[in-house]
This record gives C-alpha cells, sequence and structure tokens, in this order.
C-alpha cells in the first residue's frame, strides 16, 4: 500500500533548506531534524491516507547533521518534534532547528515520540496541557469528562485531570480498556458499547453534570457530550476520529451559557519558547512520576499498513510508534 506522507525532497531543495536553518535527524521513532528516528502513530496520520487531512508530524531521533553557522544543536543530541514539517514517516529527515526540542537522558525515545504533539499543543501532555490547564484551569472538586480514555491522549488527560484534583469520568469501549482507564486515574468507567454515556454521567453527578467534556471522538459523542455539561461548562473538541461533527446553532451553546472551543495544537506552541516551557513540563511531569506515558504498540516503518489497521478497527491503546 502507498502512503501519501511528504513529497519527494530533492537535492536541490534539501541543500537550500538545510544550508540555512536545518538540522538532520535519524529516526529512533517516527521524529525531527537530521535524525536518526521513532515515528508517533496517530489518528490523523490514518485521516491523511485517505485524503482528508496531512499529517505524519511527530517523531524523535538523533541529529546526525546541523546546518552552516547554527548554534543550540549539534551532532547526537535527542531531539523530538511534532507538527509543521511533514514526513515523519522516514528513517531520515531535515526539518527547522527551531522546531527541535532537546530530549532529557530521563526520558525514552519512543516515549518523546509519542508525547510532541502533546507538546505542541494540547497537560497527551502537550495535547493535555492546553486541554486541561489553558483552555480551562481543572481544580480539585471538578468533575471531567474525557472521551476515548484508553488512547494515547485520553490516557494522559486523566492522568494529569486525576492530579489536579478533579473527579475523572472516561469512555471507552471494551472491558481491557476499561481496566486500564481505572489505572490512568479514571474514578468512573464508561463502556459505550454497553452504556449510554449520556444516562451514565448524569447518573454519576446527580444530574449536575460535567464542568469540562475533553472530546476527541467527535460526531458520534457531540452532541451527547453537550448535553452533560452543567452550566457554563466547557466543552473542548480535538478530535472527531468518527467524522466532524455537525454544524452546531448558537442555541445550543446559550441553552446553558457554555463555553465550545476547538484548540489547535500549534498556537499553544507558537513560539520556540512556548514550546520548550510546554515540553519541559511534560518531560518533568514524566521523570517525576506523575505522568506515565503507555506505548503499547511499536510497528516497523513497513508495518505502516498494519499499524492503520489496528488503528481503525479500535485494536489498539495508549500511543502507536514506528521504528525505523
Amino acid at each position: 500500500m502507498a502512503f501519501p506522507f511528504s513529497p519527494p525532497i530533492t537535492q536541490e531543495t534539501a541543500t537550500e533548506f538545510f544550508s540555512s536553518s536545518g538540522v538532520k535527524i535519524k529516526e529512533a521513532g517516527t521524529f525531527v531534524g537530521e535524525v536518526t528516528k521513532d515515528a508517533k502513530v496517530n489518528v490523523a496520520d490514518v485521516a491523511e491516507r485517505v485524503g482528508s487531512m496531512f499529517k505524519s508530524v511527530e517523531a524523535c531521533g538523533v541529529v546526525t547533521a546541523v546546518g552552516p553557522g547554527l548554534t543550540g544543536r549539534q551532532v547526537g543530541d535527542l531531539v523530538a518534534y511534532a507538527g509543521q514539517q511533514m514526513g515523519s514517516y522516514a528513517e531520515e529527515q531535515i526539518l527547522p532547528a527551531n522546531r527541535a526540542v532537546p530530549v532529557p537522558p530521563s526520558i525514552d525515545p519512543k516515549v518523546a515520540a509519542s508525547l510532541m504533539l502533546k507538546v505542541c499543543g494540547n497537560k497527551k501532555s502537550i495535547t493535555a496541557k492546553s486541554d486541561s490547564t489553558i483552555v480551562i484551569q481543572v481544580e480539585p472538586g471538578h468533575t471531567v469528562l474525557v472521551h476515548a480514555a484508553a488512547g494515547g491522549v485520553g490516557s494522559l488527560l486523566c492522568q494529569w485531570a486525576n492530579a489536579l484534583g478533579a473527579t475523572v469520568i472516561g469512555t471507552v469501549s471494551t472491558k481491557e480498556k476499561a481496566v486500564q482507564a481505572k489505572e490512568d486515574g479514571c474514578h468512573h468507567v464508561i463502556i459505550y458499547k454497553e452504556e449510554d454515556f449520556v444516562a451514565r454521567v448524569k447518573e454519576i453527578t446527580s444530574n449536575n453534570g460535567v464542568e469540562v467534556v475533553y472530546d476527541s471522538v467527535g460526531k458520534d459523542t457531540f452532541d451527547g457530550s453537550l448535553e452533560v455539561l452543567k452550566l457554563r461548562g466547557y466543552m473542548v473538541s480535538f478530535g472527531q476520529s468518527s467524522g466532524a461533527p455537525d454544524p452546531v446553532p448558537l442555541s445550543a451553546i446559550a441553552a446553558k451559557s457554555l463555553f465550545l472551543t476547538r484548540p489547535s495544537l500549534f498556537h499553544y506552541a507558537a513560539t520556540r519558547e512556548e514550546l520548550l516551557e510546554a515540553a519541559g513540563e511534560v518531560f518533568a511531569n514524566v521523570a517525576s512520576g506523575i505522568l506515565w506515558v503507555r506505548v503499547n504498540h511499536t510497528y516497523s516503518l513497513s508495518e505502516a499498513a498494519q499499524a492503520h489497521a489496528d488503528l481503525e478497527n479500535r485494536k489498539t491503546s495508549g500511543s502507536i510508534v514506528h521504528i525505523p
């Protein structure tokens, strides 16, 4: 199967880019720079393959070359990146040096590869960061609902919200994933194939609803998510694995004075300073044990088709990483 991940790089375009601001990495798990690398597999990669989105933008690797005059990065550095430089499904890659984040020795490269999109935007990390602390400050006493709680982002959101003192409700598809969600900090787990999550959330909250819903599913859960929010609740939509939600009339938001946001990851790490601050916070929480990253599945790059099939068929949990 062919994957339309990135256009071919000619010697001319590579030389022009690399000489000005680039680093070259060799991937250790799908990643950045001229680096040898590992690559992260996301639902968005599936959307890219079928033509609705263009991604493959997250990886970790070792710098093998730096552009002339570039300071701050050197050959042998372990770095990671996400976003704006597509083509992470590769053994080596050239990328902008200002998007290469130093990875601490305490962080495994596969973990770093699976964290970066979270770092770039939303406390899975940086995905979970903007979602749980920037969009709304989650506090003790809050109740939050996390859809796809056993997924890569969902797992970290549950851990982080729990650490912040919130009561965490998670939805999952199987009993096996329910066990993981419990381990990751969910106080209540709903197997949505067996229960109506709207009715169950109302039961858990005594019809009071939740302060925040983190919804990466989209079409199948969107309306129900709005229904379970309390007055002035926050709907954080950060994905659409089941498809794009239908258009939302303002009257649906006005009914409970709700807040609806669709954060874009890279707007929360637009500058290098913001990127390094977010990454540093996430890496520190992983190193201290506040967050633990589940890299539950690894595939070689030659097994990309199988990785996508398993992801589409809900056979995976946690993070998925390609190993060159």
